[in-house]
Order: structure tokens, then C-alpha cells, then sequence
């Protein structure tokens, strides 16, 4: 593990600083990615990773003793979800989390320019950015057919859920870097919690626990390197609004997902959030992924 090499997210930063970091993050993505498939919302290093995944599937030793549990209740929870097992409760969180991380980059993708009417660096970034998170939503899916869930179907949202992730993108920058970004450090928050979680619920399948954490590992991987770069979007005023932002969106969205009650401390991810530093990031990610030069001592 690493320690006190990095500075905390929140840290201030010179619009030199920022630009220099845009030059990095790119040539970072370059290399991360591969090849960008955008008819098909791909790069070539996730898409063979992937088949990796799919071409040499690893399957619960004990199947799920009731899937249906999982069908009746992973797009809307009508079950008390006490009285659920936490395999099921993890299941369904997964995809409700995974879900609204699909419905928003979809919106956000028929309103980005393409790679040809990119007009600047920053417009190119969010795209191949946009492109990664299609790839989680796949890897995603992948973990649950893990768990010998095959009938997953990716819903929309409630119609006017669906209008607000539409509508999100279409603001101007200054109103939406703050909050994506802490959107970003949202999802890196959850995904170290839930990697802890696989250890617990798991425990008796190791195979399957090591899939899922292989699987997520990808996710999170990306996501810190994408936690950066949101990072470097915004400004010393907007960075402090930001950590302000940590515990109602936290709060906000983690209280649609009934699971999390069940499964996660939300006072501790909250905590987390404002004090993330990438200090107990684990280093084999850091070397894969990408962080700003002003976060690092």
C-alpha cells in the first residue's frame, strides 16, 4: 500500500497545472484504452479483456438458491429487503448502481460531439471517457452472468429520472464539472466498499470472489484515473464547493438504492469521499490508472 505519496483530491491547482494535466491524462488514455471502436462505444484493450472474461467464465460452485428473488427485485425492490440474503441484496445493488451509471452516459453520449467534431482536447477526453463507462456497464453485466444471473435486461429509469440524466449534460460546464466530478468520486467510493463486501459474502466461493474482484478491479481502475481527470475541470472555488457536495450527493443517491442501507456504512463512504487522497488506493491500481501531478507529493 502506498503512503502520504499523495495529496488529497481536493487539492487547489494553477490553470497551468490543469492544462498540462489534460496533455497527460490524454497521452494516459492513449496507451489505457486502445483503439476507439465509437459505432460501437468500445476500445480494443477493454473489448479483449473482456472476451478474456467471457472465454473463460468462472461459475458459483453453489448456485443461487433463489434467483427468482433476484428477478423480482434487481430493477425495483418490492421484497422487504431484510428479507433477502445478502447475495441477493449484493446483486441487486450492483445493478442498481450499475443502472444509473448506464442511463446517464447514454444521455451524455447522443450529446457530446463525435471524435471528428471534437473541437478541442478536453471534448476528445470526455468522449473516450464516455466510451470506458460503456465498457463498466459490460463488465458489469459480466459479473452477474458470473453469478449464473443470464436474464438481465438494462431498463430505463423512471420517465422523469430518464429527462433529468438527458437534460444533465446539455448545461454549461461550469454548472455540471462540479457535480460530475463528484459523481466520479462517488463511484470510486462504492467500488472499495464493495470489493471489501465480495471478501464476506463470498467467502465460500473463492473462484467467483476473485472474478468479481478481477472484474471490478477493471471498473475501478478507470475510475480513479477518470476521478482526476473530472478533478481537473474545475477550479480553487469550485473544488471547495465540491467537498461541500461529498455528503448531500452521497446521501441523495445512495438513499434511491435500497440496498445500501442493508449492505454499506454510508457515514464511512461519505467520510471517504472528503478525505480521499489515493493513499490507500492499492498499488498495483495506481501503476495501471492515472492521477493529477498536483495530488502527488
Amino acid at each position: 500500500m502506498t503512503s502520504a505519496h499523495y495529496r488529497s483530491i481536493f487539492s487547489p491547482s494553477t490553470a497551468q497545472q490543469r492544462k498540462e494535466n489534460f496533455d497527460s491524462y490524454w497521452e494516459f488514455t492513449q496507451q489505457h484504452g486502445g483503439e476507439f471502436l465509437e459505432e460501437d462505444r468500445d476500445l480494443v484493450v477493454k473489448r479483449t479483456k473482456l472476451e478474456y472474461f467471457q472465454n473463460n467464465p468462472v461459475k458459483l460452485r453453489t448456485p443461487l438458491a433463489n434467483p427468482e428473488a433476484f428477478y423480482r427485485n434487481y430493477v425495483e425492490m418490492h421484497d422487504k429487503p431484510e428479507s433477502l440474503d445478502k447475495m441477493t441484496l449484493m446483486l441487486t445493488g450492483i445493478y442498481k448502481f450499475a443502472r444509473h451509471e448506464w442511463v446517464g452516459i447514454k444521455g451524455a453520449w447522443d450529446v457530446t460531439p463525435s471524435m471528428a467534431n471534437c473541437i478541442n482536447l478536453e471534448d476528445r477526453i470526455s468522449r473516450i471517457h464516455l466510451a470506458e463507462e460503456f465498457c463498466h456497464v459490460r463488465l458489469f453485466d459480466e459479473m452477474l452472468k458470473t453469478c449464473g444471473l443470464d436474464n438481465v435486461e438494462w431498463v430505463p429509469l423512471s420517465p422523469w429520472k430518464e429527462k433529468m440524466y438527458e437534460q444533465f449534460p446539455k448545461f454549461p460546464g461550469l454548472l455540471i464539472d462540479t457535480p460530475a466530478f463528484v459523481t466520479e468520486l462517488m463511484g470510486v467510493t462504492f467500488y472499495f466498499h464493495l470489493h471489501r463486501l465480495f471478501d464476506d459474502v463470498l467467502a465460500d466461493e473463492p473462484e467467483v470472489r476473485d472474478r468479481l474482484k478481477e472484474l471490478l478491479d477493471e471498473i475501478t481502475i478507470d475510475e480513479i484515473a477518470h476521478v482526476g481527470q473530472r478533478r481537473n475541470f474545475i477550479g480553487n472555488v469550485e473544488i471547495k464547493v465540491s467537498k461541500w457536495l461529498v455528503k448531500p450527493f452521497y446521501t441523495l443517491f445512495f438513499n434511491d438504492i435500497p440496498e445500501v442501507a442493508h449492505l454499506f456504512d454510508l457515514k464511512k463512504m461519505i467520510q471517504d469521499g472528503e478525505e480521499f487522497d489515493f493513499n490507500a488506493v492499492p498499488d498495483y491500481m495506481i501503476a495501471k490508472s492515472w492521477i493529477p501531478s498536483y495530488c502527488k507529493n
